[in-house]
């Protein structure tokens, strides 16, 4: 897809309250979106902290063979490696497992309880066909502001384990945290048509609050768009400087980042 992100004009009151573009062009390498963030996020934070210690200390990660490809320019000023080896990633490939609409639409229960069911499961869909007519740009806008509404829940309080990646359903029924709310993003987007070499979901370290985090990050073109239920706007990777990341992956590869010399 070629669209173009920034020409889509959406609400945005940290931009003066008037139409701005999909990133505040008057606040530079999102300065604001990070003290908002330190001052109101720093707990939904230090739980993604349960990613750093997964991510950031792995053997795996810092000693991975990735010689099949040479290292590539890629976003957060980092420098990335391909392999389509997925089978560490547990967490990831076991959420692509569950994730079944059928199984979740197998599910009984009340429309107003707390696990999954296919009350929960419809709801997705029903604002999923919503947008579906709507251009690229707008979809992305609309699944990040959709998903990034709901409440930040810890995986100890849902699901009683430190670090559990829940698929969308899961996350409709129970919510979740960072990497729920990518997860999410990034099934909703490909039900809406977008390509698998066009998404993923990336580990970050904040290097502000020095804690791990995961967000989606979306091509168009050239050009990359962060989703981050830490800031309200898509916006574009070249504008965010305080995230360092680790892996990023999809369905068919996953990528070890580099700082760019």
């Amino acid at each position: 897809m070629s669209h173009n992100l920034l020409k889509y004009n959406i609400k945005s009151p940290h931009c003066g309250g008037g139409f701005k573009d999909l990133y505040c062009p008057s606040m530079p390498d999102c300065a604001h979106h990070r003290r908002v963030q330190t001052r109101l996020k720093v707990k939904r934070h230090i739980k993604c902290g349960a990613i750093a210690a997964a991510l950031f200390m792995s053997p795996f990660l810092m000693s991975a063979n990735v010689a099949t490809a040479a290292p590539a320019p890629s976003f957060f000023n980092s420098t990335e490696q391909v392999n389509s080896d997925l089978k560490p990633f547990k967490k990831w490939t076991g959420a692509l497992k569950r994730y079944s609409k059928n199984e979740a639409a197998r599910k009984g229960g009340p429309c107003g309880g707390k696990e999954l069911n296919a009350c929960s499961y419809g709801k997705w869909m029903a604002f999923l066909e919503g947008i579906k007519g709507k251009d690229a740009a707008t979809q992305v806008r609309e699944v990040n502001n959709y998903m990034n509404r709901a409440p930040y829940i810890t995986d100890n309080k849902n699901w009683g384990e430190k670090d559990y990646w829940a698929v969308p359903s899961e996350f409709m029924a129970k919510f979740g945290d960072c990497e729920d709310y990518a997860i999410a993003k990034y099934m909703s987007l490909r039900l809406l048509g977008f390509k698998e070499e066009n998404m993923r979901v990336v580990a970050v370290k904040d290097m502000n609050l020095k804690v791990g985090h995961a967000i989606l990050v979306v091509f168009f073109g050239k050009k990359s768009y962060v989703l981050d239920n830490q800031i309200k706007q898509v916006i574009s990777t070249t504008k965010v400087r305080h995230y360092m990341p680790v892996f990023s992956i999809n369905a068919s590869s996953w990528w070890k980042h580099l700082p760019a010399s």
